[in-house]
Protein backbone atom coordinates (compact mmCIF):
# COMPACT_ATOMS: atom_id res chain seq x y z
CA UNK A 1 0.00 0.00 0.00
CA UNK A 2 2.88 2.37 0.74
CA UNK A 3 5.15 1.41 -2.15
CA UNK A 4 5.15 5.02 -3.32
CA UNK A 5 7.46 5.85 -0.40
CA UNK A 6 10.26 3.64 -1.74
CA UNK A 7 13.15 5.83 -2.81
CA UNK A 8 11.69 9.06 -1.45
CA UNK A 9 13.64 11.36 0.85
CA UNK A 10 12.16 12.17 4.27
CA UNK A 11 13.26 14.89 6.66
CA UNK A 12 12.42 14.51 10.36
CA UNK A 13 13.03 17.32 12.83
CA UNK A 14 13.60 16.13 16.36
CA UNK A 15 14.59 12.89 14.67
CA UNK A 16 17.59 12.08 16.82
CA UNK A 17 15.62 10.47 19.64
CA UNK A 18 12.21 9.65 21.08
CA UNK A 19 9.05 9.79 19.02
CA UNK A 20 10.80 11.61 16.19
CA UNK A 21 13.26 8.78 15.78
CA UNK A 22 10.46 6.21 15.93
CA UNK A 23 8.65 7.94 13.06
CA UNK A 24 11.88 8.33 11.11
CA UNK A 25 12.52 4.61 11.50
CA UNK A 26 8.99 3.84 10.24
CA UNK A 27 9.62 5.88 7.09
CA UNK A 28 13.02 4.29 6.59
CA UNK A 29 11.43 0.85 6.92
CA UNK A 30 9.13 1.83 4.04
CA UNK A 31 12.17 2.63 1.90
CA UNK A 32 12.69 6.35 2.48
CA UNK A 33 16.17 7.79 2.63
CA UNK A 34 15.99 9.78 5.83
CA UNK A 35 17.54 12.95 7.20
CA UNK A 36 17.47 13.26 10.98
CA UNK A 37 17.56 16.89 12.11
CA UNK A 38 18.17 17.43 15.80
CA UNK A 39 19.76 19.95 18.13
CA UNK A 40 21.26 17.21 20.30
CA UNK A 41 24.63 15.50 20.18
CA UNK A 42 24.98 12.10 18.59
CA UNK A 43 22.48 12.51 15.76
CA UNK A 44 25.14 11.50 13.24
CA UNK A 45 25.64 8.19 15.05
CA UNK A 46 21.89 7.60 15.27
CA UNK A 47 21.57 8.18 11.52
CA UNK A 48 24.37 5.73 10.77
CA UNK A 49 22.64 3.10 12.90
CA UNK A 50 19.36 3.77 11.08
CA UNK A 51 21.02 3.37 7.70
CA UNK A 52 22.59 0.08 8.72
CA UNK A 53 19.35 -1.25 10.21
CA UNK A 54 17.06 -0.33 7.31
CA UNK A 55 19.43 -0.40 4.34
CA UNK A 56 18.60 3.11 3.19
CA UNK A 57 20.51 6.35 2.97
CA UNK A 58 20.45 8.39 6.16
CA UNK A 59 22.19 11.48 7.46
CA UNK A 60 22.16 13.13 10.85
CA UNK A 61 22.40 16.91 10.86
CA UNK A 62 22.60 19.16 13.90
CA UNK A 63 20.34 22.19 13.60
CA UNK A 64 18.19 24.41 15.80
CA UNK A 65 14.72 24.68 14.25
CA UNK A 66 14.42 28.27 15.46
CA UNK A 67 17.41 29.32 13.32
CA UNK A 68 16.01 30.05 9.87
CA UNK A 69 19.41 30.53 8.24
CA UNK A 70 20.74 27.21 9.49
CA UNK A 71 17.51 25.45 8.54
CA UNK A 72 17.82 26.69 4.96
CA UNK A 73 21.44 25.52 4.77
CA UNK A 74 20.47 22.16 6.27
CA UNK A 75 17.71 21.54 3.73
CA UNK A 76 20.18 22.22 0.94
CA UNK A 77 22.59 19.76 2.54
CA UNK A 78 19.81 17.16 2.49
CA UNK A 79 19.38 17.75 -1.24
CA UNK A 80 23.13 17.42 -1.80
CA UNK A 81 23.52 14.26 0.29
CA UNK A 82 20.26 12.36 -0.27
CA UNK A 83 18.35 14.12 -3.02
CA UNK A 84 15.27 16.36 -3.13
CA UNK A 85 13.02 15.70 -0.12
CA UNK A 86 9.33 14.94 -0.50
CA UNK A 87 8.35 14.16 3.12
CA UNK A 88 8.75 16.37 6.18
CA UNK A 89 7.85 15.33 9.73
CA UNK A 90 8.06 18.11 12.32
CA UNK A 91 8.66 16.31 15.61
CA UNK A 92 10.94 18.85 17.32
CA UNK A 93 9.25 20.22 20.41
CA UNK A 94 9.50 20.95 24.11
CA UNK A 95 7.14 21.09 27.07
CA UNK A 96 7.26 23.20 30.20
CA UNK A 97 5.33 22.60 33.40
CA UNK A 98 4.72 25.67 35.54
CA UNK A 99 1.72 27.62 36.82
CA UNK A 100 0.79 30.38 34.41
CA UNK A 101 1.30 33.10 36.98
CA UNK A 102 4.85 31.88 37.54
CA UNK A 103 5.77 31.39 33.88
CA UNK A 104 8.39 33.89 32.74
CA UNK A 105 8.22 35.58 29.36
CA UNK A 106 11.49 33.84 28.52
CA UNK A 107 10.05 30.39 29.24
CA UNK A 108 6.87 31.20 27.32
CA UNK A 109 8.86 32.35 24.28
CA UNK A 110 11.10 29.27 24.38
CA UNK A 111 8.13 26.91 24.13
CA UNK A 112 6.37 28.94 21.45
CA UNK A 113 9.59 29.52 19.50
CA UNK A 114 10.42 25.82 19.28
CA UNK A 115 6.96 24.29 19.00
CA UNK A 116 5.28 26.85 16.75
CA UNK A 117 7.89 29.07 15.12
CA UNK A 118 10.25 26.15 14.63
CA UNK A 119 7.49 24.16 12.95
CA UNK A 120 6.70 27.08 10.66
CA UNK A 121 10.34 27.72 9.77
CA UNK A 122 10.93 24.05 8.97
CA UNK A 123 7.77 23.95 6.83
CA UNK A 124 8.88 27.09 5.02
CA UNK A 125 12.43 25.90 4.36
CA UNK A 126 11.13 22.54 3.13
CA UNK A 127 8.43 24.12 0.95
CA UNK A 128 10.91 26.47 -0.68
CA UNK A 129 13.02 23.51 -1.79
CA UNK A 130 10.00 21.53 -3.01
CA UNK A 131 8.36 24.45 -4.81
CA UNK A 132 11.61 25.46 -6.48
CA UNK A 133 11.98 21.94 -7.84
CA UNK A 134 8.31 21.71 -8.85
CA UNK A 135 7.92 18.61 -6.72
CA UNK A 136 5.08 16.93 -4.84
CA UNK A 137 5.37 16.50 -1.10
CA UNK A 138 3.68 15.72 2.20
CA UNK A 139 4.23 17.51 5.51
CA UNK A 140 3.25 15.90 8.82
CA UNK A 141 3.36 18.24 11.80
CA UNK A 142 3.28 16.90 15.33
CA UNK A 143 0.55 18.62 17.29
CA UNK A 144 -0.99 17.20 20.47
CA UNK A 145 -4.33 16.42 22.04
CA UNK A 146 -3.27 19.39 24.20
CA UNK A 147 -4.29 21.58 21.27
CA UNK A 148 -7.91 21.22 22.42
CA UNK A 149 -7.94 19.67 25.90
CA UNK A 150 -6.33 21.00 29.08
CA UNK A 151 -4.29 18.24 30.63
CA UNK A 152 -4.24 17.70 34.38
CA UNK A 153 -2.60 17.82 36.84
CA UNK A 154 0.20 19.57 34.95
CA UNK A 155 0.09 23.30 34.27
CA UNK A 156 1.17 23.83 30.66
CA UNK A 157 -0.48 26.94 29.25
CA UNK A 158 2.43 27.69 26.93
CA UNK A 159 2.58 24.14 25.58
CA UNK A 160 -1.18 23.88 25.10
CA UNK A 161 -1.34 27.23 23.31
CA UNK A 162 1.61 26.39 21.07
CA UNK A 163 0.04 23.11 19.97
CA UNK A 164 -3.32 24.75 19.26
CA UNK A 165 -1.42 27.17 17.04
CA UNK A 166 0.32 24.27 15.27
CA UNK A 167 -3.12 22.90 14.37
CA UNK A 168 -4.18 26.22 12.85
CA UNK A 169 -0.84 26.56 11.08
CA UNK A 170 -1.41 23.10 9.62
CA UNK A 171 -4.81 24.08 8.26
CA UNK A 172 -3.53 27.37 6.90
CA UNK A 173 -0.56 25.85 5.07
CA UNK A 174 -2.72 23.00 3.79
CA UNK A 175 -5.07 25.40 2.02
CA UNK A 176 -2.26 27.63 0.79
CA UNK A 177 -0.04 24.92 -0.68
CA UNK A 178 -2.34 22.14 -1.85
CA UNK A 179 -2.68 23.48 -5.40
CA UNK A 180 1.12 23.71 -5.59
CA UNK A 181 1.71 20.06 -4.77
CA UNK A 182 2.25 20.06 -1.01
CA UNK A 183 -0.19 18.39 1.39
CA UNK A 184 -0.05 19.32 5.06
CA UNK A 185 -1.55 17.35 7.95
CA UNK A 186 -0.78 16.78 11.61
CA UNK A 187 -0.66 14.01 14.18
CA UNK A 188 -2.04 14.86 17.63
CA UNK A 189 -0.68 12.34 20.15
CA UNK A 190 -1.93 11.87 23.66
CA UNK A 191 0.25 10.49 26.43
CA UNK A 192 3.04 8.43 24.88
CA UNK A 193 5.79 6.53 26.62
CA UNK A 194 8.77 8.30 25.19
CA UNK A 195 12.04 7.97 27.09
CA UNK A 196 11.41 11.29 28.86
CA UNK A 197 7.84 10.32 29.78
CA UNK A 198 9.00 6.98 31.17
CA UNK A 199 11.59 8.75 33.32
CA UNK A 200 8.99 11.22 34.56
CA UNK A 201 6.52 8.47 35.44
CA UNK A 202 9.21 6.49 37.24
CA UNK A 203 9.83 9.56 39.40
CA UNK A 204 6.13 10.49 39.72
CA UNK A 205 4.17 7.20 39.60
CA UNK A 206 0.97 8.77 40.94
CA UNK A 207 0.81 11.13 37.94
CA UNK A 208 1.32 8.28 35.51
CA UNK A 209 -1.44 6.27 37.14
CA UNK A 210 -3.74 9.29 36.93
CA UNK A 211 -3.10 9.57 33.20
CA UNK A 212 -3.71 5.87 32.63
CA UNK A 213 -6.94 5.97 34.61
CA UNK A 214 -8.34 8.57 32.19
CA UNK A 215 -7.49 6.61 29.02
CA UNK A 216 -10.35 4.35 27.81
CA UNK A 217 -7.77 2.09 26.14
CA UNK A 218 -6.37 1.51 29.66
CA UNK A 219 -2.78 2.17 28.66
CA UNK A 220 -0.48 4.93 27.51
CA UNK A 221 0.70 5.00 23.94
CA UNK A 222 3.82 3.17 22.85
CA UNK A 223 6.09 4.90 20.32
CA UNK A 224 5.34 2.12 17.84
CA UNK A 225 1.68 3.17 17.84
CA UNK A 226 2.66 6.20 15.73
CA UNK A 227 4.31 4.25 12.94
CA UNK A 228 1.29 3.37 10.84
CA UNK A 229 -0.21 6.85 11.06
CA UNK A 230 2.90 8.75 10.03
CA UNK A 231 3.50 6.39 7.09
CA UNK A 232 -0.12 6.77 5.98
CA UNK A 233 0.00 10.57 6.08
CA UNK A 234 3.35 10.66 4.28
CA UNK A 235 2.19 8.40 1.47
CA UNK A 236 -0.17 8.73 -1.47
CA UNK A 237 -2.61 6.51 0.42
CA UNK A 238 -3.76 9.68 2.19
CA UNK A 239 -3.85 11.86 -0.94
CA UNK A 240 -7.37 13.17 -0.14
CA UNK A 241 -6.57 13.93 3.51
CA UNK A 242 -5.83 17.62 3.89
CA UNK A 243 -5.34 19.95 6.84
CA UNK A 244 -6.37 17.34 9.40
CA UNK A 245 -4.96 16.94 12.89
CA UNK A 246 -5.52 13.26 13.61
CA UNK A 247 -5.81 12.43 17.29
CA UNK A 248 -4.11 9.29 18.54
CA UNK A 249 -4.65 9.15 22.29
CA UNK A 250 -6.39 5.88 23.19
CA UNK A 251 -9.63 7.78 23.65
CA UNK A 252 -8.35 10.15 26.36
CA UNK A 253 -9.94 13.23 24.79
CA UNK A 254 -13.33 11.54 24.31
CA UNK A 255 -14.31 11.62 27.97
Amino acid sequence: MFDDLIGKVAVVTGGGRGLGLEMADALAEMGCATALLDVGDGVETVAAELAARRGVGAVGLRVDVTDETELARTLHRVVDELGPPSVLVNAAGVAAWSPAEETSAEDWRRVVDINLTGTFLACRAFARVVLHAGGVASIVNVSSMSAFVVNVPQRQAAYNASKAAVDQLTRSLAVEWVDRGIRVNAIAPGYFLSDMTRQFIDANPEVGEGWRARVPAARLGEPADLRGLVVFLASDASSYVLGESIVIDGGYSLI
